[in-house]
């Protein structure tokens, strides 16, 4: 089977990559490498699974010095003249669509990078993905879309309509235009609502590497909310599991669904939503202790208010991916931090 995974220059569609190239798949990877962050981590990571830097030409498919199996292009998911030529020439069984402007904060400042990639990309990715009748799209939602809910834990039944973020938008409109496509041209999709993902090579910009980074250098980290936060923080390698087991089960449309009682996290279209991820808040704080026994150091801390955007809790409700898929995350948050930190000191020589 070939699958395309999109992001595989980034954090989970990296880590997603490594995962399909040591299974039973042929696999194209593609990603933009944008400057959103350290392009040099992107070509770190790229170069784990056998991708070269110099090799890499914008439209060009570059083969992995590690894998045969796999091959990777610098695409932007925006091209939509590049994207249909590479699916009309590589004939897809699977679509992996991880790639998205990410950032919650990031996106109240550029408003306009999320509208191109998330709406504008997404609407590319599922075009072609329908033109070339590819048997199943799983794309990346966001636990972000929960937005002003406050019933715990959120259930992908409930509604969510009231996003606090433009990034949580873009995110619900994916979902929206999945659907329409699932149920017009019957294009079975699912898409994963991620959960704090947290691991070795990690964004820049999530709060783990931050935090690292800071106690390292003996600088103050920003504690929000005055750390009244609670997140269901969900290690990599399970939300890699969870994305294994969903791909090799398209979405199948829900015979008993009623439109008179509408469950948003299915149709009678072949229309799948899943939360994914640990099913176990953890507070701020104690995730913060958790880095610093990694560390062995304790860290200073400037308590500050909540940041614009951002929400105080995250809970998911994971019961529907266990049933479906027999998912069960297994990394608890002081082993899945600990790793994070000892790739952290490895990559960075600390």
């Amino acid at each position: 089977m070939k699958i395309l995974i999109t992001g595989t220059a980034g954090f989970i569609g990296f880590h997603t990559a490594k995962r399909f190239i040591n299974e039973d798949f042929e696999l194209v990877g593609l990603d933009s490498i944008n400057d959103y962050y350290d392009k040099n981590l992107k070509y770190a990571r790229l170069f784990e699974t056998g991708i070269v830097k110099n090799e890499i030409e914008y439209g060009k498919l570059v083969q992995s010095k590690k894998y045969k199996n796999y091959r990777f292009i610098k695409l932007q998911i925006e091209d939509k003249d590049e994207i249909l030529k590479l699916f009309e020439n590589e004939k897809f069984d699977y679509v992996c669509h991880l790639a998205a402007q990410a950032g919650v904060r990031y996106s109240i400042e550029n408003p306009y990078v999320y509208f191109h990639s998330n709406i504008n990309g997404f609407l590319n990715i599922i075009e072609v993905s329908k033109r070339n009748k590819i048997k199943h799209l799983v794309y990346a939602s966001s636990s972000s879309v929960y937005g002003l809910n406050r019933q715990m834990p959120f259930s992908v039944s409930d509604n969510v309509d009231h996003p606090v973020s433009l990034y949580a938008a873009t995110k619900k409109s994916d979902e929206l235009i999945a659907h329409a496509y699932s149920h017009l041209f019957k294009l079975p999709t699912t898409g994963l609502r991620f959960f704090t993902v947290y691991g070795p090579w990690g964004r820049p910009d999530m709060a783990l590497f931050i935090f690292t980074k800071a106690i390292l250098n003996n600088e103050p980290i920003n504690v929000f909310n005055n750390g009244d936060m609670m997140r269901d923080f969900t290690y990599v390698d399970d939300i890699v599991e969870g994305i294994f087991r969903v791909v090799n089960k398209p979405a199948e449309a829900n015979p008993g669904w009623s439109g008179e009682k509408p469950d948003p996290a299915n149709s009678s279209a072949p229309y799948k939503i899943y939360n994914i991820g640990n099913g176990n808040p953890v507070q701020l704080m104690t995730y913060i202790e958790a880095a610093e026994k990694a560390l062995g150091k304790t860290a200073k801390k400037n308590f500050m208010p909540m940041q614009p955007g951002d929400v105080q809790k995250t809970f998911a409700d994971i019961e529907k991916l266990k049933e479906d898929f027999g998912y069960k995350p297994n990394t608890n948050i002081e082993k899945g931090v600990a790793e994070f930190i000892k790739w952290y000191k490895s990559y960075y020589k600390k």
